[in-house]
């Protein structure tokens, strides 16, 4: 494909990702896999600089989930590619933003739930539509989403496939910040730059304290924070 299918654009601290797809509500293909990787891979290298980085879409949505031919048929190569990637998104060492407008359906909510932070229009629309082909989540939606919101709010969207408002998913939390559509690129802006404003530092160090600590015993958590800050 000619269109760079993830752009990257920074100011000051702040580095979005815009997924590029528009005329297909960004559905996911593999190659949007292979930028996600290149641009990871960078933002790694540039820890000490990008404070904050947001991703969002492109058009009329976030992402409308997975292309279902591109889902079908697996990546060539490494195995679980596509997991590992999103995985390799979910501990960048760098507070991540999902700005969400429009549609946010399976695979682009298995993408959302990547971030550290979700903001989403008012109006926006969240949905699990894996049942509705026939699918098993495979890109890590079983696990995030419900220890997000909970077991039984996780299996209400999943088993049944209904759509929420963003107004509904920040009311659940899955959303943190939600915002009228036509002051979401204000409000996100604000978010990151607050965030910006914070210590780099801390927000890394908790980031990965909080990372290091999920599923462990709450004294094993506290022994490894104890470890890595004695003084406190």
């Amino acid at each position: 494909m000619s269109t760079d299918l993830i752009l990257r654009s920074c100011s000051d601290a702040v580095c979005t990702l815009t997924l590029n797809r528009p005329e297909k509500l960004n559905a996911l293909r593999t190659e949007h896999f292979d930028r996600l990787n290149e641009h990871l891979g960078w933002l790694e290298s540039q820890a000490g600089t990008v404070q904050c980085v947001i991703i969002q879409g492109a058009g009329r949505s976030f992402c409308a989930g997975a292309d279902l031919e591109s889902a079908r048929s697996p990546a060539p190569g490494i195995p679980v590619y596509k997991s590992r990637t999103l995985q390799r998104l979910a501990t960048l060492p760098i507070p991540v933003v999902a700005k969400v407008h429009g549609h946010c359906v399976g695979g682009g909510l298995e993408l959302a739930l990547c971030a550290d932070l979700i903001i989403a229009a008012a109006d926006a629309r969240f949905r699990d539509a894996h049942g509705k082909f026939d699918l098993v989540p495979a890109w890590g939606l079983t696990q995030r989403l419900p220890r997000r919101i909970g077991a039984s709010s996780a299996k209400y969207l999943m088993f049944t496939g209904r759509e929420i408002s963003g107004t509904e998913a920040y009311r659940i939390g899955l959303v943190d910040v939600v915002a009228q559509a036509d002051g979401l690129d204000a409000a996100a802006a604000e978010l990151a730059r607050d965030t910006c404003r914070n210590s780099a530092f801390t927000n890394r160090e908790v980031k990965a304290l909080m990372q290091r600590g999920d599923g462990r015993p709450v004294a094993e958590s506290l022994a490894d924070e104890h470890y890595r800050y004695p003084s406190s």
